[in-house]
């Protein structure tokens, strides 16, 4: 399935797409798209709705994220080795962590937001992955079974914020519209292997970025198994992967996102993003 919803922000619906790529209005079977819908029997509820009678949904309505009521976004940085030979760091020995705040989260096709005083304004196209049951402790041979579905997640970064003021890496993550989630939640029977899946991004119609996860330094499996050995996983909680090579911090001259420019980007088989960079007022 791949679960959405639509409709301005803060007063979204729940909804899904069809087999023929259409939207349908799914709140005659759920409220909303939230972590109590993520569940293995919540999913089986679901499954067995009858899609075709849920009311088509006219128009092009705005897409938020499409989950609902986020606890955290757990965030993982330098796990690609391509993206690590750009920037020129070592292949790390263990995964790095650092947390988005959910206020960052927003659309798949919002504006993002140029802080005021930022100058290296930066893209990360990431593979995101949704908690479906808690987790802790968990063994990697056992961990994908703990996934609800996969998203897409632009890792927008603020690159001075993040390396210039101390400090850890959350200041430079979490401004609002840093997070852009979605357009859809895909469930993880539809997705398959997560190590397997391309990801792009073009800025004004230049490709940048154009990677796979097949080049995880940490894969999937053995992520969730190492961000709960320290934190309890929740349903609903979002583990982004991180970004493969091509990010605009990392090209010589670096190429940071100015107000104006449309950033683009994709994954297979969980839809596309756009932006257009807007300056705050």
């Amino acid at each position: 399935m791949k679960l959405v919803r639509f409709g301005r922000a803060g007063a979204e619906r729940p909804g899904v797409i069809d087999a023929d790529g259409k939207l349908r209005d799914l709140s005659r079977v759920i409220k909303d798209v939230t972590p109590a819908a993520l569940g293995p029997a919540a999913l089986r509820r679901l499954r067995a709705a009858k899609l075709a009678r849920l009311p088509l949904v006219r128009g092009r309505p705005r897409l938020g994220c499409p989950l609902g009521s986020i606890g955290k976004m757990v965030c993982i940085g330098l796990n690609y080795t391509d993206h690590a030979a750009e920037v020129g760091m070592a292949l790390p020995r263990e995964p790095t962590l650092f947390i988005k705040a959910p206020s960052a989260i927003c659309g798949p096709d919002d504006p993002i937001v140029r802080p005021r005083g930022a100058v290296k304004l930066d893209y990360e196209v990431e593979l995101g992955v949704v908690m479906g049951r808690d987790a802790r402790y968990v063994e990697e041979a056992n961990a994908l079974g703990y996934v609800a579905g996969y998203c897409l997640v632009n890792d927008v970064s603020e690159r001075a914020f993040q390396m210039e003021h101390g400090g850890t890496t959350t200041k430079g993550k979490s401004a609002d519209t840093f997070g852009p989630t979605g357009p859809w939640l895909v469930t993880a029977d539809e997705v398959g292997d997560p190590q397997r899946l391309a990801l792009w991004t073009t800025v004004n119609g230049e490709r940048r970025q154009d990677g796979n996860t097949a080049k995880m330094i940490f894969s999937v499996a053995a992520l969730i198994a190492y961000v709960s050995r320290f934190m309890s996983l929740r349903a609903g909680d979002v583990i982004s992967t991180g970004t493969p090579a091509g990010v605009g911090h990392g090209a010589k001259p670096p190429k940071y996102l100015v107000p104006g420019d449309v950033v683009e980007m994709g994954i297979t088989g969980l839809g596309a993003q756009r932006h257009k960079i807007v300056e705050a007022r």
